[in-house]
């Protein structure tokens, strides 16, 4: 029976390319992404096309990340459907571009619930049925900027992902005990197949925004962006991130490897993740924990 994939925010970007990979791959994935009756339709009729003419199992789901109605409903439907949900991957983000200070408050907690706080509202409707089940798997999209090289300007959207990764860890060593695996998928920047820098949202303070771009800093933000671009690899492309996650999923129980770097500007984070990782590991052995970084193995699922 094939494996039931969940995975949110899948109309662009790692998402998109990674419900095509995973479907092409045998699993039979639900596409998830608001607004598939206006905005988002005419993605989630391509998608529907491409998957009929390539003979996979495709499905798009309406599940907008911030409402956790919207959520309950999806996830509902995908039980109702599927009869269960083995993997959940959690993809849905959003990016900013500015000055910190010229984000508003509201536009902060706006991201965090888009990147961190939307986590949560899945988890709470999925995991019990991967607890019930006593088995399954839960990736998370980071970033390699929660412990690599961060560019000025991003600050909301390098403090969400930072976060979440962080809430990801700790849920790694809860759900251990019910024979539930983690996986963090860590990119780094890309020239093709994200919405990066030119879709980012502009801070809500234009005018305090303009104070940091006057005199010899003036541009200072395009040049940012022109500095960073100019270290990633011509031929960097999201699919690669993809290709990480179905390697992942294909991985038999007890080989999934719990970190994932894919990040073509190697910005360290593959060195700052094993330090803090590995400390992480130690701190538990220490208090007599260890057990909760090796998920367990259930004989009836």
């Amino acid at each position: 029976m094939s494996q039931v994939v969940l995975i949110t925010g899948a109309s662009s970007g790692f998402g998109r390319l990674t419900a095509e990979a995973l479907a092409k791959a045998g699993y039979t994935v639900y596409a998830s992404m608001r607004d598939t009756r206006g905005h988002n339709a005419p993605v989630a009729e391509e998608m529907t096309a491409r998957a009929r003419e390539a003979g996979t199992d495709l499905r798009t789901v309406e599940l907008d990340v911030s409402s956790e109605a919207s959520v309950e409903a999806a996830v509902a439907k995908v039980i109702a459907d599927a009869g269960r949900i083995d993997v959940l991957i959690h993809n849905a983000g959003h990016m900013a571009f500015g000055p910190a200070e010229a984000f508003t408050p509201e536009q902060y907690t706006q991201l965090y619930d888009v990147n961190v706080v939307s986590t949560q509202r899945v988890n709470r409707a999925v995991l019990p049925h991967l607890r019930g089940q006593k088995q399954g798997l839960v990736v998370w999209v980071s970033s390699s900027s929660a412990a690599g090289g961060t560019p000025p300007y991003l600050a909301p959207y390098f403090g969400a992902k930072a976060a979440m990764d962080a809430i990801a860890v700790l849920y790694a060593r809860e759900l251990s005990r019910w024979g539930i695996e983690t996986s963090i998928i860590v990119p780094g920047a890309f020239t093709r197949g994200t919405n990066h820098f030119p879709h980012a949202g502009l801070p809500a303070d234009q005018a305090r925004a303009a104070e940091y771009e006057t005199g010899p800093y003036a541009g200072f933000g395009k040049e940012v962006q022109e500095a960073f671009a100019a270290i990633v690899p011509p031929d960097a492309d999201a699919s690669l991130v993809a290709d990480a996650i179905v390697k992942v999923v294909d991985a038999p129980f007890g080989k999934r490897p719990f970190r994932v770097h894919i990040d073509p500007t190697e910005d360290g984070a593959n060195v700052g993740f094993t330090v803090l990782d590995r400390l992480r590991a130690e701190m538990l052995h220490r208090v007599g924990l260890g057990e909760l970084l090796v998920p367990q193995v259930h004989t009836a699922a």
